[in-house]
Order: structure tokens, then C-alpha cells, then sequence
């Protein structure tokens, strides 16, 4: 356990460098009045914070920089012993007073807001839940042309798609197909469809009585992956290319990639209670092992689950980012 002074010094290292992206020594932190240590005291605790693995010193200063720990012990500081609070509150609440909006819109400008004030990207997982579980499938035909596909999940919403069905394709078959589906599909988690299809698909020797197979489940796959798709809202993505840190090419296109292809969905979870931080290898996916997601769950009086969440650097704003969520997550809470 930490001293309350390696506390301090940890803080002001971190939030230095959080600042200026640039390593921090003893000498900058000695001259600042409101430190009130002297540079030996403050680099003995260093070494302490060091040998921790809290802080690393790097090769071109003599200045330390946060390690993944070192910011895992920060956050735990902050959010246990600090009151948070935030002079951004009063936008949030006009956000969500204005009458004009739906609660749908109300959290998508909210975390539009936390965006612009942060740099960062932010997502939104809706009522409907990514993680939700499927208990039906259906086929509706409306005319020759058109079908609608209904999805009923473990939470009682229905989603629905309509399709186009080609000239050769009868309505008979995308039925034959829907009901072995329901098999397959059954209690599947949405974000998991592709890979579900993927692995059983070809297993099933009945399928291939169905005439035009392989077009058929290629509009299937489609349409499930916009209902999926649809689940939530992303704000701010390119403002990731503001930070230093991915000016990489290569890292910012895998970590786009892993955007597009709904991977970090997965590693925000709706079902935990309060706010979840997860710093660089804690994400498991290795596009983002530079990266932090802050998230928090919330339901509202429907008993929808969601999650609201915050996607940067490691080298994050902690202490504002964390307090802006938890204010708009309560205050969907009230909606």
C-alpha cells in the first residue's frame, strides 16, 4: 500500500504526463509551490514508485512516465477517495432538460459533448444490447420482392430487417433456411452471430437441400450484421488521430479496424455495476493494447441495459473523463 506522499507524487506524475505527453522529473515537481517536497525527497519516492512498477524511467531522460499499473492505481485513488465532480456538469444537464429530445437522442449528444471536450471517441451500446441473447427467428413476407426479418431477443425486444429477395429465390426457401437457423442461433449472443454461422453452418448437411444455398445465407449474414451494427452509436473516432500516440499509420489502421469490425464492443460489458476501466492489455485485443475504455452500465425505468463509454490512450484524462460518465449515466437513469 502506498504512502500518502507516493500517492501524491504518483498523481502529479501522471496527470503531468497526461498533459504534455512528455516524461516527468524531480526537478519540474520541486518547483512547482504547490508541491511543497524537495527534489531529493521527491526523487527517493520515485525510485520507490519505480521498483513498483508504477512509474518507468525512459531511455532519452531522466523523467518518469506512467506505467499500465501506475495508471491502474491512480484510477482506483481516484475513484475511491476523491469526490469527482465537473464544471461540464451544467452542459450535460442541458442536454438532458431540452424537451425537443428523445432519451435516445439526449445520449448521443451527451456523448457527442464528451468527445469535443475530451478528444476522445465514445460509444454508445443502446437498450437493445449488443450482448443480448436471440430466442426467435422469422420471416415476414410482404410482397414478391420484399421480406422482413424479425429477431426476438432474451429481453423481449424484436428487431427487424427487411430484404430484397432476388428473382430466383423463393420465399419458401428463406423460411426452410430461417427455421434451421433458430436451431443454430438459438440463445446467441448478437455480437457472436458471425462467428456461430462460421462454425456450423457447413456442419449442417440439410442445408444443402436448399436451392441457391450460398446466396441465400450471404443475405442472411448481411442482415443480421446491420441488426447487430445498428445496436450502437460511435462519436469522435478520427479525434483518435489527434493523439500522439497513434501517429503510426499501421497502428491507427488496425485500431480502426478493430472499430469497424465491432471488436470493441466486446471488451465493453453492460452486465457489471459501476464504472469499468480497462487500461491497455486489460482489453485483450491487441489493436488496442495502447488504448483505454472507460465504460459505464446503466439501465433505465423500462429496464433496458446499455452501456456509455470512452475510448483514447492510456495517457487519458482520468479525472475528468470519470466523472462525466457517471453523471450521464445517472442521468439516464432519471429519463
Amino acid at each position: 500500500m502506498l504512502t500518502s506522499r507516493q500517492n501524491k507524487v504518483l498523481k502529479w506524475i501522471i496527470e503531468e504526463y497526461v498533459r504534455t505527453n512528455e516524461p516527468v522529473g524531480s526537478k519540474f515537481l520541486a518547483a512547482l509551490p504547490e508541491f511543497g517536497l524537495s527534489s531529493a525527497t521527491i526523487r527517493n519516492e520515485m525510485a520507490e514508485l519505480e521498483a513498483l512498477g508504477l512509474i518507468l524511467k525512459t531511455h532519452t531522460s531522466s523523467g518518469r512516465v506512467p506505467s499500465e499499473e501506475g495508471y491502474r492505481t491512480y484510477v482506483k485513488e481516484l475513484i475511491e477517495n476523491e469526490d469527482l465532480n465537473s464544471d461540464y456538469f451544467p452542459l450535460i444537464d442541458d442536454i438532458f432538460e431540452r424537451e425537443s429530445f428523445s432519451r435516445e437522442h439526449a445520449i448521443k449528444q451527451s456523448m457527442a459533448l464528451v468527445t469535443d471536450l475530451t478528444n476522445y471517441a465514445s460509444v454508445v451500446l443502446g437498450g437493445a444490447a449488443y450482448k443480448s441473447r436471440i430466442k426467435k427467428l422469422q420471416i415476414v413476407s410482404i410482397n414478391d420482392r420484399f421480406a422482413v426479418i424479425l429477431m426476438v431477443t432474451d429481453q423481449g425486444y424484436v428487431e427487424s430487417k427487411k430484404i430484397l429477395i432476388p428473382d430466383e429465390i423463393e420465399i419458401s426457401d428463406i423460411e426452410k433456411i430461417i427455421n434451421i437457423l433458430n436451431d443454430i442461433l438459438y440463445d446467441c449472443p448478437i455480437s457472436d452471430i458471425d462467428f456461430v454461422l462460421k462454425e456450423k453452418l457447413h456442419s449442417q448437411d440439410l442445408l444443402r437441400q436448399v436451392e441457391y444455398y450460398d446466396e441465400l445465407i450471404g443475405i442472411l449474414v448481411r442482415a443480421f450484421s446491420d441488426m447487430a451494427h445498428d445496436k450502437y452509436f460511435l462519436s469522435g473516432k478520427t479525434k483518435i488521430l489527434a493523439q500522439p500516440e497513434f501517429q503510426n499509420v499501421e497502428k491507427i489502421k488496425n485500431l480502426f479496424d478493430a472499430i469497424e469490425q465491432q471488436e470493441i464492443l466486446k471488451v465493453i460489458n453492460v452486465s457489471s455495476t459501476g464504472i469499468t476501466v480497462k487500461i491497455g492489455q486489460d482489453n485483450q485485443i491487441k489493436a488496442m493494447e495502447e488504448c483505454t475504455i472507460i465504460s459505464v452500465p446503466f439501465t433505465n425505468d423500462y429496464g433496458e441495459k446499455g452501456a456509455i463509454a470512452v475510448i483514447g490512450p492510456t495517457r487519458m484524462e482520468y479525472q475528468k473523463i470519470i466523472p462525466l460518465l457517471n453523471y450521464i449515466a445517472a442521468n439516464i437513469k432519471k429519463l
